[in-house]
């Protein structure tokens, strides 16, 4: 069985304190784009053993962009593992994942290879669990990977977890996704930011004109991540220059994103990845 799992973009970001677990309370609204990673699922019994990584059930091959590090701490392989806990009835089976998201850039594409796994595993093995269910499986694997049992806009409160879906439609403009392929390490970044209540939220800001968010819709991360690394800032002011009705840089980053009216004529940055999404 093969799904696409989407990336996402935060339609402004705000942490807004530190929590007693260690998390930290946030505000934003997720926004699916049709950038895809692909993963496929198939039962062991009929998947070519040839050139897998084996970790107690599950074969991960991978493809595409580069996937570093042990295979038994990728999402797709602990999203196998959470459910076969439970469900130990679950087969073994192989895993491919072709990766097209850029990975530590804010677009969430290993939580939503996670989530996908999940998605797959419920139908392949009927375990016939509610959406409630797999969003709580969805929060174990990870604060965003919640949205992705979704797809669709949705308003994130808690950590991340506690979601809302929302009407906003982006379909008639064209994003820009640019990705400078610089990593940003999430612990760091939310140690550089003071938490704080902002005094419009960002539910309200998402209401209005998109015309007004560029003054109002605000991603904490901003601050520090460009103090860091000035040349994302300069990406973000090449967007506007280029007549980018709203720009931001999405999560902890180090992608970001301009809105453009359909039509527009939009230069690629050099020297980094540059993806025109013209359907979400």
């Amino acid at each position: 069985m093969i799904q696409f799992s989407p990336c996402k973009i935060n339609l402004g970001l705000s942490i807004l304190a530190k929590r007693t677990d260690g998390f930290h309370a946030l505000e934003t609204v997720f926004y699916p784009v049709a950038l895809h990673d692909i993963v496929e699922i198939v039962p062991e019994k009929l998947a070519s053993k040839e050139n897998s990584n084996t970790i107690n059930g599950v074969s991960f091959t991978h493809t595409g962009i580069r996937i570093p590090g042990d295979a038994a701490n990728n999402l797709c392989v602990k999203a196998y593992h959470l459910l076969k806990a439970d469900y130990p009835h679950i087969g073994d089976v192989q895993i491919h994942l072709h990766k097209n998201i850029p990975m530590g850039a804010g677009l969430g594409g290993g939580s939503s290879d996670g989530t996908t796994v999940l998605k797959i595993l419920n139908t392949l093995f009927n375990l016939n669990l509610s959406k409630e269910q797999l969003v709580h499986y969805a929060a174990i694997l990870g604060s965003d990977c919640p949205f992705f049992v979704f797809d669709k806009a949705c308003h994130a409160s808690g950590r991340g977890e506690i979601l809302e879906p929302i009407s906003i439609d982006l379909s008639n403009y064209t994003i820009v996704l640019v990705h400078p392929g610089i990593h940003i390490a999430t612990p760091w970044a939310f140690q550089q930011l003071n938490p704080c209540i902002k005094e419009k939220t960002i539910a309200e800001i998402i209401k209005q004109p998109i015309e007004t968010w560029k003054a109002e819709l605000i991603n904490d991360f901003e601050v520090p991540v460009f103090k860091a690394h000035p040349a994302l800032e300069d990406f973000k002011n090449n967007l506007y220059s280029q007549g980018a009705i709203y720009a931001s840089m999405s999560g902890s980053g180090s992608s970001l994103f301009g809105i453009f009216s359909k039509g527009s004529k939009i230069k690629s940055p050099t020297a980094v990845t540059s993806i025109r999404v013209d359907h979400i």
